[in-house]
């Protein structure tokens, strides 16, 4: 894998153009997991998808909290489209967010389909043309659209951290006990109770535990989730170290080890969540991550 075929989308402003970009590329088919989404302009560009004649199928939550009707009434205005909509029969919420157009280019996200993640929410999307990332997430989406288990090579598992049947504790676990100078986390839901206490644990033996607080992102608001590992990982994606969340939902993260885009994380974390002077802005804006020619 090169470098050049993954970038990270931080700022707010270039979310929404990211999804629509992986979107209009596609020219065969499209596939979407999906927890929420009330964006019209995603949901334009959705229809105009399938107007031109690609196959998109979008793998939708069963549930969510306070949005039955939402839900409802998104798979039917899908549907009215001629887009194959599905809702997860796995007996859990289905709380992973990605997308893959033509089985080439994947997108995984911290960030609903809303208007809110695209405008006031601090949250981080990976772009990515990784062959194991795209192959995963292809084998993750039919294994859930036809209630199948996942089955994923050893590539595509060093990429990809799937809850619940994929030992995310695990996985996570392992990450943490790698780091040897230093853990950052952005996760509102940290509560975790093997996962605190092993981050304890490495804090006690002097490892440095730095979590993003409320207040260091105001007025943007805590939504996504990310772990970075010293300078050599990070994790992004929906999956929260909460035990309802590595337990009992389906969850999706992506491992990231370019040190090209662990730099932009680095000063992603140094300019918007270290300890900044009393009074300084915490207007989100991440130095350019563009896509490498």
């Amino acid at each position: 894998m090169t470098r050049a075929c993954e970038r990270l989308v931080i700022d707010p402003r270039l979310r929404r153009r990211a999804i629509l970009s992986a979107i209009r590329a596609a020219r065969v088919r499209l596939t979407l997991s999906i927890f929420r989404c009330d964006d019209a302009v995603v949901l334009q560009a959705l229809a105009a998808a399938a107007d031109r004649g690609v196959h998109v199928r979008v793998l939708m939550t069963a549930r969510a909290r306070a949005a039955g009707k939402n839900l409802d009434a998104l798979h039917a205005r899908l549907a009215g489209h001629g887009i194959d909509v599905r809702r997860f029969a796995g007996g859990m919420k289905y709380h992973a967010k990605y997308l893959v157009a033509d089985g080439r280019l994947a997108l995984v996200t911290t960030a609903n389909l809303t208007a809110r993640c695209f405008d006031r929410t601090c949250d981080f999307s990976l772009v990515t043309r990784d062959p194991a990332v795209v192959s995963g997430l292809n084998e993750l989406f039919d294994a859930d659209w036809a209630g199948r288990a996942v089955k994923f090579s050893d590539a595509q598992r060093e990429r990809l951290i799937v809850g619940p049947d994929q030992e995310p504790r695990e996985r996570f676990a392992t990450l943490v006990r790698e780091a040897r100078q230093r853990i950052r986390i952005v996760d509102a839901k940290l509560t975790d109770p093997r996962i605190v206490e092993l981050l304890d644990e490495r804090h006690r033996a002097g490892i440095a535990v730095e979590r993003a607080r409320r207040r260091q992102l105001r007025p943007i608001r805590r939504h996504g989730k990310l772990l970075i590992i010293d300078g050599g990982a990070a994790v992004l994606g929906s999956l929260a170290l909460s035990a309802r969340a590595l337990d009992s939902r389906r969850e999706l993260a992506v491992v990231v080890r370019d040190p090209r885009l662990l730099a932009g994380l680095d000063a992603f974390w140094r300019t918007h969540v270290a300890p900044r002077p009393s009074g300084a802005g915490a207007r989100l804006v991440a130095p350019p991550m563009e896509m490498v020619p």
